[in-house]
């Protein structure tokens, strides 16, 4: 398992069984790994997720993007949902940006 440290100082897990979900699911992502870490502790925007979820988002080209969906429980705890890659506008409001 690994950790990174949200804009809001949570740390959110990355376990290997979450890894494996999204690999099987996006296989884009094999070797994207740090690059998730990296969107969550350094991203470009943040929006409102899906039922407290949030949304990091990364530039990673000219139309290419990683988006890391996850969640905070606590100021102690969260959790990575899902990682993947978009050419696609995200929609939804804007929490934080740089």
């Amino acid at each position: 398992m690994n950790i990174a440290f949200s804009k809001n100082g949570v740390p959110i897990r990355l376990s290997y069984e979450r890894w494996t979900h999204i690999v099987e699911n996006h296989d884009d992502m094999a070797s994207s790994f740090h690059d998730v870490l990296e969107t969550i502790e350094n991203p470009e925007v943040i929006y409102r997720g899906f039922k407290h979820a949030l949304k990091a988002m990364q530039s990673r080209g000219h139309k290419n993007k990683i988006v890391v969906i996850y969640k905070e429980l606590s100021k102690s705890d969260g959790f990575v949902i899902t990682a993947f890659h978009t050419e696609a506008k995200l929609k939804g409001d804007i929490l934080w940006h740089r």
